[in-house]
């Protein structure tokens, strides 16, 4: 087969990523992020998002292009996500991309960014299908079994917020830093996770959907008991609250992936695998629960590299370079996509509108 390189973009969220990535090979990832953007916010603000992509895109490609050691001329195809994100900051990719297409003739693939994250095993392990994925970040949690590069299944899913976005949250409520995720788990290091019941939404419930908004209510709630208690917060009450939170979503996790790998199971794949990949993958004590599971059930665990397993450009060339090998392009006519589900055949999870299904 023919060797191909390929020139990926990523800007659907505060990640402004460019790579160059050949056959399996990633020649160069650059990502500039922007929380010192968002910093004051507690949060993404999509208008400075967009805005910030929009000044750097040019110069991530180039960079890209330079650490990589090839130019224009060496690229077969230029992948970009094409949604689900933040809408402006998919069009400033959606935009960067058709100039350098239109400028220099080089085929333009869209590429969803869920499957960018779905396919990264195959980039970084060399897993075969079928394998079962946990998508689990700040802006999404899927359970898919993936057959193809095209071909997905969705076993589930969260029916409101991601489990990065309760980290982010909670962190805000407590007065922890962002991003949440790595600070809710610094502090919970120290706490005492029994200190508070905290809830576990619909673990009862069949099924492998999941729910946190009900959990990040129920840790504003126990924040607003403590103050009102000891008209404030110790960072010991912070580490307690942590350490509560972070076990509710592990727990819930934790469950939600056995099922979904029970149904992955009964297809009795050759090579049983579970892949995570998002943000939240990168939490220890979520991790280490995952890995005992899957040793318990026989399963190979597989998490990408960090750098591979947040948004990033690299997953985005590769997924397109699979386009590209089975004849996909797209013209000038790519349209940035704020919703854009992998499953097309699925219910949506949280409903849908003019925009279409949300997930």
């Amino acid at each position: 087969m023919t060797s191909l390189t390929i020139l990926g973009i990523e800007s659907s969220c505060d990640d402004t990523a460019a790579a160059i990535v050949r056959d399996r090979q990633v020649l160069a990832s650059v990502v500039y992020g922007q929380t010192s953007l968002h910093a004051a916010y507690g949060g993404v603000v999509p208008e400075i998002a967009a805005r910030a992509h929009a000044e750097k895109l040019d110069l991530c490609v180039a960079e890209a292009l330079e650490s990589a050691g090839v130019t224009l001329a060496d690229v077969d195809g230029i992948a970009v996500t094409a949604g689900p994100g933040l809408i402006g900051g998919v069009v400033s990719g959606v935009m960067c991309a058709k100039g350098i297409a239109a400028a220099t003739g080089i085929p333009l693939i869209g590429v969803n960014h869920l499957a960018g994250h779905a396919l990264t095993p195959c980039l970084t392990d060399a897993v075969d299908f079928p394998y079962l994925m946990l998508l689990v970040s700040g802006g999404h949690c899927q359970f898919l079994i993936v057959r193809g590069f095209d071909d997905f299944t969705r076993l589930g899913g969260t029916i409101d917020d991601a489990p990065g976005e309760a980290f982010d949250k909670t962190a805000r409520i407590l007065g922890l830093p962002q991003p949440g995720g790595p600070s809710v788990e610094v502090a919970a290091k120290t706490g005492n996770a029994a200190q508070f019941d905290l809830p576990r939404p619909m673990l009862k419930q069949p099924g492998c959907d999941m729910s946190f908004s009900g959990l990040k209510t129920a840790m504003l709630r126990a924040r607003d008991a403590v103050v009102a208690e000891k008209s404030g917060l110790t960072p010991q009450d912070q580490a307690d609250l942590c350490a509560g939170f972070q076990l509710a979503v592990t727990d819930i996790l934790a469950e939600k992936t056995r099922r979904a790998l029970t149904v992955y199971m009964a297809d009795a794949p050759s090579t049983p695998v579970l892949a995570v990949a998002g943000g939240v993958a990168a939490n220890q004590a979520i991790r280490n629960r995952l890995m005992q599971l899957c040793e318990t059930m026989d399963v190979q665990f597989v998490a990408p590299p960090l750098a591979l397993c947040t948004d990033n450009a690299a997953m985005i060339a590769y997924a397109g370079l699979l386009r590209l090998e089975a004849g996909q392009v797209d013209d000038l006519h790519l349209s940035a996509r704020p919703r854009w589900p992998l499953d097309q055949n699925a219910a949506p999870l949280i409903g849908s509108g003019k925009k279409g299904a949300k997930a």
